[in-house]
This record gives C-alpha cells, sequence and structure tokens, in this order.
C-alpha cells in the first residue's frame, strides 16, 4: 500500500520534466492523478503510462494562465475522482538568464504570468475543494534561484523568490484549515529546459566541485514531493526544501535552475 492511496493529486505541467517524474511517482505511491499540462498529447502520454501500469489517471489540457482553464482542470478532476487531495504547481518558464536590461516587457510579463501568477490561480480554484474534502497538501516547485541571486535571470529569480514567499504566506494561511504548503528548490536538473546549458564546460566545472557531484534527476525532485505530500511530512509546513546536491548552501546558486 503506498503513502498516498486514496488521494486525488493535480500536477500541473506534468506532461514532461519534474511534472511527468511527481505524476509517475505519485501513481506508484497509489494516488489517482490529474496529469494536466498545455501539451495535452505529452499529458494523455503520460496518463496512459499511469494506466498501463495499472494506476488511475486523467489528462487534462489546461493554460496556468488563464484562470476558465484552471477552473476547468479542477472541475475535471472532481468529475473524474470525486476530490482534490494534493496538488503540485510544477508549470513553469525558464528566461534564458536574461538580465533585467535584457528582458523585454513581454518577456517578463510571461515569466511572471507562468511562474506566480499560474500559481494564484491554480491554488485559488484548488483550495475550496482541498479544504471542503478536510485538507491536503501542496507542493511549489520554486528553485535555487528562489533562495539566491544568479540561477537564472531577471524574470526568473524574482519569480522564484516570490514563490518562496507565496508558498509560506499559503501555509500561515491555510493551515489551520488543514491544508499543508511547502516548496521544493531545484537544483541543476536533467530537463529539457536546461540541457544545453548542463552540457557546458562551466556547468561541468561546477557539477564536479559540490557535494552531490552529479546533474539532478528529476526522479530527486518527485522523491521529494512525494515525502512532503505524504503524512511522513504532516508536521513540515511553509518549508523550502532544496533538492541540488548541495549547491545553493555550499558553493552558491550561480547554476541553480530547474
Amino acid at each position: 500500500m503506498g503513502r498516498l492511496q486514496d488521494r486525488v493529486a493535480i500536477v500541473t505541467g506534468g506532461g514532461s520534466g519534474l511534472g511527468k517524474a511527481q505524476a509517475l511517482r505519485f501513481a506508484e505511491e497509489d494516488a489517482a492523478v490529474v496529469v494536466a499540462d498545455l501539451d495535452a498529447v505529452k499529458a494523455e502520454e503520460v496518463a496512459e503510462q499511469i494506466r498501463t501500469a495499472g494506476g488511475r489517471s486523467h489528462a487534462v489540457k489546461v493554460d496556468v494562465t488563464d484562470e476558465s482553464s484552471v477552473q476547468n482542470m479542477v472541475a475535471e478532476a472532481v468529475s473524474e475522482f470525486g476530490a482534490v487531495n494534493i496538488l503540485s504547481n510544477t508549470a513553469g518558464r525558464f528566461d534564458g538568464f536574461k538580465q533585467v536590461l535584457e528582458t523585454t516587457r513581454e518577456e517578463w510579463d510571461g515569466v511572471l504570468a507562468a511562474n506566480l501568477t499560474s500559481l494564484y490561480l491554480v491554488s485559488n480554484a484548488v483550495l475550496p475543494v482541498m479544504i471542503k474534502g478536510g485538507g491536503g497538501a501542496i507542493v511549489n516547485i520554486a528553485s535555487g534561484a528562489g533562495l539566491r541571486g544568479g540561477g537564472g535571470g531577471a524574470a526568473y529569480t524574482s519569480t522564484k523568490h516570490a514563490v518562496v514567499g507565496f508558498t509560506r504566506q499559503l501555509a500561515a494561511g491555510y493551515g489551520h484549515q488543514g491544508v499543508r504548503v511547502n516548496a521544493i528548490a531545484p537544483g541543476l536538473i536533467d530537463t529539457p529546459m536546461v540541457a544545453d546549458f548542463s552540457r557546458t564546460e562551466e556547468s561541468k566545472a561546477t557539477l564536479a566541485s559540490y557535494p552531490g557531484k552529479r546533474l539532478g534527476k528529476p526522479e530527486d525532485i518527485a522523491a521529494a514531493a512525494a515525502f512532503l505530500v505524504s503524512d511522513d511530512a504532516d508536521y513540515i509546513h511553509a518549508a523550502t526544501l532544496p533538492v541540488d546536491g548541495g549547491m545553493v548552501d555550499t558553493f552558491g546558486a550561480h547554476l541553480s535552475v530547474d
């Protein structure tokens, strides 16, 4: 019996990368999983992989920056499985390390919408369902860039700092109603978002110099998320857990992106 038996999870950005790894891990822990992604084909592929393995899953196309799309995602989750007990806010956008003078207003607004406004919209849609059902757990994907400067460009770093603050405030506001909220700050993880950068000589030298001595895997983040949304983490609220091989706390955050 898995730690998440009889629970229903929504994973945004669930069609690839960190979201896919979490969706698969939550299913292994016996949760029913709603795989939500802007790419409907990828979402369905992950959901089908879960179902083929004997789990329960439903794919939903969602634009996390659009309120009506988000509301539809939650409505489909409730229609399909009757509840929402777990939420992973994973969908997001990177800015290519652009500094403020290199960032257009359109790029700035787009990154804020994808990385921060999306958390507001999704949490607002999920919280009433979660509270009505007696509580639940939320995990927000921040970044090492949310703990120090230099882990991304101006927009990305700003939003990931904001994710940490949003997590703390959400925990303070809804913990008394049975909703636990925490965040994960990934380091350099082997995902399409950072594939090219992770192969540079600079990144290779840094990877060799910190305690973890390797590129992180999406499964590393999924394992942390599965713990944080389980009863094993029942007394953990408002925390931001670095999962970065020790990068931020020992050698700085200049390469810490998810």
